[in-house]
Parts: C-alpha cells; structure tokens; sequence
C-alpha cells in the first residue's frame, strides 16, 4: 500500500470494505462499533436489538442506545425497524422489571444486591427510587425512560415500590418510545451523510457515552 493511501482519510465505504484491518488493541470500542455496524445488513440485527433491549430494561447495564444508533447508522432505511423492535422489547423487559420487584424481590432481592451492585442494582439507589414514587410516580418512570439514568432500577423499584401498573406502563411506552424512535430517526435521516463525522471522532463520542452513562449512575446516588 503507497504512503500517499494511508495519509488519505477513508470514506465511509472503504472503512466498511477495509474492517478486517488490524486495529489497535486499546480501541476494543471501535472493535465493537464495527462489529455492531455488520449486524445492520445481516437477519440478526434486529434480533440483537431485542435481546439487548430487552435484558437493559431489567438487569443488564449497557443501554440498547449503544447498538440501536450504529444499526441505524449502517441501514438507514430500517430505522424505523429498528426504534420499533428497541422500543417494545424495552417496554416488555420494562414489565419483567416490574414483575420482579412486585413478586420476587422478597426471594432475590439479598442476592440481587449482592451480586449486581455493578449495574446499579444497589439498596441505596432502590430506596432512592420508593421515596421519589410517593410524590412522583409517573414522571420518574418517564424520566428514567427517556434519560440516560438507569432504567432498570426504575423498573424494578416500581415493583417493589407497587405503583399503579397501568401508569407505570403508558410512562415507559411513551417515553421508551420517544427517545428510541429520536435516536434511530436521526440516524435514519442523516445516516449517510454525518457517518464519516462520527467515524473520524468516533472516540470523542465513545467518551460522551461513558460520561453520561456514569453520570446517570451519579444523579441516582446524590439524590436525596
């Protein structure tokens, strides 16, 4: 390969034809970024965005954001696809939370907090949640739907906390929705065009993820 091509920034098309490429070992989220973006002209990428948003909405810490916009990104014209199938996974695995808090939590709870503290599943944060549902039932639902705190606390801690379920149900319907179908809807209009912006500061935008990913976790504990 001549110096004059490695000094050329790539297009899109050729970051794509050329992901086999070595790459640094330090950039595993770049790794994972082009692994995600493949999924988008396969039959498993909207599987995936299920299973993920699904597993988000009770247990698992990683929000279904982080597959949904490179999917997106990679068809654009299944963006709508996408925010649907991301949205009524949230919304069912929202429910399990739900159930969970509601009927098992007596059972697991012990366990729960003292294996999964990591995803901020953590008796502090749960009491944070109750306290906050005696006021404010539906807009912390909505809140946590739409924002980057973490959701399945929200879930769970409604159960425990026995909101009114249908109340419960139409927050994190409406705001799921809302923030699934902004993400891929962007995506979906823009795609082809802002790629090679988010490919040339992919790393900037990995680190805005993980700021506001903790910082969600941040928000839950200095609540009062």
């Amino acid at each position: 390969m001549s110096n004059g091509g490695t000094a050329n920034p790539k297009s899109s098309d050729e970051l794509q034809a050329t992901s086999h490429e070595p790459v640094a070992w330090w950039h595993w989220h770049r790794r994972l970024y082009d692994w995600v973006i493949h999924f988008s002209h396969t039959k498993h990428g909207v599987t995936a965005l299920f299973v993920l948003s699904f597993a988000e909405s009770s247990f698992f810490p990683v929000p279904p954001d982080v597959l949904l916009g490179p999917l997106a990104l990679g068809a654009p014209k299944k963006w709508l696809r996408f925010a649907l199938a991301c949205s009524i996974a949230s919304v069912l695995g929202g429910i399990m939370g739900y159930c969970i808090g509601m009927f098992l939590w007596s059972m697991i709870g012990e366990w729960v907090i003292a294996n999964l503290s990591w995803a901020g599943l953590t008796e502090a944060n749960f009491a944070k949640f109750q306290n906050a549902y005696r006021k404010w039932d539906f807009a912390v639902v909505f809140t946590c739907g739409f924002t980057p705190l973490p959701y399945k606390v929200c879930t769970i801690s409604a159960g425990i906390a026995k909101i009114n379920f249908f109340g419960f149900l139409v927050a994190s319907t409406v705001s799921r929705s809302a923030r699934f179908f902004i993400v891929a809807g962007l995506m979906g209009w823009k795609g082809e065009k802002i790629r090679p912006f988010v490919e040339k500061y992919f790393n900037w935008f990995s680190l805005a993820f993980v700021v506001l990913l903790i910082g969600g976790f941040l928000v839950i504990k200095w609540i009062h």
